[in-house]
């Protein structure tokens, strides 16, 4: 019976290793299901957090892009209105010129009189190139709509087709824009 006993004590063993294993076996299996299901809620999160943050970026660049549009259009439009206003102020100096260059053009006793004329007007066409101002060119010239403004023609066999014979207002440019047009007189036009 001792054998029995022994035999049966064993087998209790047995059967209560295969319970501990079935048990042991039931946790794992429960702890990789965890896992998994932890895995699948981080994989998740993980995605939400790309997700996320590649929207806070797209919103950034976004942002940044606006402001440099911003910055640019701020730049030329203080470009422009600076221009503007040189152009404006040069435009209501013109008026100036052409009486100083009349007061040129005229017979003048006092000498001294005529030479500060020609000293003001010396003064306003250094400043003029100081800032960039030029005259059109006209008489001799060919015609061109961008820089004249024709107001007569005539007809001149010494002169070519389309070509500027006389100048009654002198045009001025500043850059490449057209402060004045100059009012000529062409000949030889179709």
């Amino acid at each position: 019976m001792a054998k029995n006993s022994k035999n049966k004590s064993k087998d209790e063993n047995q059967e209560s290793i295969t319970e501990e294993e079935v048990t042991t076996a039931k946790l794992d299996e429960e702890v990789v299901d965890n896992t998994e299901t932890v895995t699948d809620e981080n994989d998740s999160d993980l995605d939400n957090s790309q997700s996320a943050l590649t929207a806070e970026r797209n919103k950034y660049l976004r942002l940044a892009a606006e402001y440099d549009n911003y910055r640019k259009r701020s730049a030329k439009e203080r470009e422009m209105t600076y221009s503007d206003a040189r152009t404006d102020t040069i435009g209501k100096l013109l008026p100036v010129y052409d009486n100083l260059e009349r007061a040129l053009k005229m017979e003048c006793t006092d000498e001294s009189f005529y030479k500060g004329i020609d000293m003001i007007m010396t003064q306003l066409t250094e400043v003029f190139d100081n800032m960039g101002v030029k005259e059109i060119p006209a008489v001799g010239q060919p015609f061109d709509p961008n820089l004249h403004n024709a107001v007569m023609t005539i007809e001149d066999p010494n002169l070519g087709e389309n070509t500027v014979a006389e100048e009654y207002q002198k045009g001025f440019t500043l850059g490449d824009r057209v402060i004045r047009f100059s009012t000529v007189v062409v000949a030889n036009s179709k």
